[in-house]
């Protein structure tokens, strides 16, 4: 594992530079934020599709 694309097989004694750690703490786990790496934001306890819905007269609501 490294982060030298020109390394091949196993390199030994490579340091991979971290640049964040987060808690993720209702996943239960520890995510490591490297290089350029960036995250997408997780949902909302409540999706916005709970509230869209189709009314009476076929037209779609709830959406913005």
């Amino acid at each position: 594992f490294s982060t030298d694309p020109n390394l091949l097989g196993a390199p030994s004694g490579h340091v991979v530079p971290i640049r964040e750690i987060r808690l993720a703490a209702g996943a239960e786990f520890v995510v490591v934020v490297c290089g350029a790496i960036m995250t997408m934001p997780g949902l909302p306890r409540k999706p916005a599709a709970n509230d869209i819905y189709v009314n009476d007269h076929g037209n779609i609501e709830g959406l913005f």
